[in-house]
Order: C-alpha cells, then sequence, then structure tokens
C-alpha cells in the first residue's frame, strides 16, 4: 500500500459566517451534500429544541449552568450570547476531528471567527454577503412579523456582522443560490490543493 494512503492529512476547517438572510445555511446544506467527507461542527446551545431539531445533529443542547461551567473550564474554542442564549464550538471535539482528517465547516458570527483563528490558526474563512444593503433589509422583512424595533435591532446586528469581515479570506456575494454553492464549492476544492495541505504526500512522492 502507497504510504500517502496509509497516512492521513490534517482536517482543514472553514469557517463560514453571514448576516442574517444572506443564505449562508442553504448553501451549507448543499456543500454538505456534495462532499459526505466533509462535516458540519455541531455547537453547543442554551436555547430549546425547535420541534424538528435533533439533540446532537442539529445542536448540543445544554442548560445554562453547564455552558458556563464549559465556559470557566476552557471547553470552548469560541462562544457567543445571542438574543440571550449562548452558543459555543467544542475545542476538543473540533480537535479530535481535525487530528482524525476530517473537514469541518463552521458556521459562526465574526467574533467566534476570530477566536478561531487565535485558537487553530489558519482555516479557509468565508463571508457570505447578500447582493446589496437593500436586499439584506428586504430579507430580512421578510423573515416574519416583527415589530420595526426587533427588525432594526437585526439590521444592526447583520451590519456589525458585515463589519468583521476584513478577517475573512473569501466573499461570496450570494445573488443567486446556484452560482454562489458553485463558487464555495470551487474555493473548497482549490484550497484542498494547496501545496503547503498536501507536503506529507509531496514528500512520500520523492
Amino acid at each position: 500500500m502507497n504510504k500517502h494512503l496509509a497516512r492521513h492529512e490534517e482536517g482543514l476547517f472553514i469557517v463560514v459566517s453571514a448576516p442574517s438572510g444572506s443564505g449562508k445555511t442553504s448553501i451549507c446544506r448543499e456543500i454538505l451534500k456534495m462532499f459526505p467527507d466533509l462535516r458540519f461542527s455541531v455547537s453547543y446551545t442554551t436555547r430549546k429544541p425547535r420541534p424538528s431539531e435533533i439533540d446532537g445533529q442539529d445542536y448540543h443542547f445544554v442548560s445554562e449552568a453547564e455552558f458556563k461551567e464549559g465556559i470557566q473550564r476552557g471547553d470552548f474554542a469560541e462562544w457567543t450570547e445571542n438574543y440571550g442564549n449562548f452558543y459555543g464550538t467544542s475545542k476538543k471535539a473540533m480537535t479530535a476531528f481535525l487530528n482524525q482528517g476530517n473537514d469541518l465547516i463552521l458556521d459562526v458570527e465574526s467574533a467566534g471567527a476570530k477566536a478561531l483563528k487565535d485558537c487553530f490558526g489558519p482555516g479557509v474563512f468565508i463571508f457570505i454577503l447578500p447582493p446589496s444593503l437593500d436586499e439584506l433589509k428586504a430579507r430580512l422583512r421578510g423573515r416574519g412579523s416583527e415589530s420595526d424595533e426587533a427588525m432594526q435591532k437585526r439590521l444592526r446586528n447583520a451590519l456589525n456582522e458585515i463589519k468583521g469581515i476584513d478577517l475573512y479570506d473569501y466573499v461570496i456575494f450570494n445573488d443567486n443560490l446556484e452560482e454562489a454553492i458553485d463558487r464555495f464549492k470551487s474555493i473548497y476544492i482549490a484550497e484542498k490543493c494547496r501545496r503547503e495541505r498536501l507536503q506529507e504526500r509531496i514528500k512520500d512522492f520523492f
């Protein structure tokens, strides 16, 4: 057996961020279908599960006390509080996945992306945007019968999220879902072919 077949490279992690209403979830869902070996990092949260959600698959649902104990122990590579609920990425689980050679997609906010870069070093950081600010406002308005105050709060949060865009390697404008998915796919394939990610296999070749 060739040496490179017996040895796995360390996994690649892809951090995806976007303001609410940018289509991030739809894009990630399609990418995960295309690449069965690409995994989605399941976050921990203190919010209550929705009827269709499964513990351990959509989120790891824990109590606020459990989450805060995890913060004190340093269990989370990144965590945030959003609308009164806590969300976080397990440092131990992420390390184990990457050491096993698994590639991961992480859906986090820009503050979490910075924490992951500080904790794990170089990954692939992708920011997804709607075609324009007017389109972002329209998508936020179409998300339900929220009050003007709640909609304005979502818009402020979205604009604050966009301010962190300089942290990212790639930007995808989601003006057409299929094209946005193709751009994401192209980024992933190109990053997997980077010379520095293939050093062990190159050594084996020679």
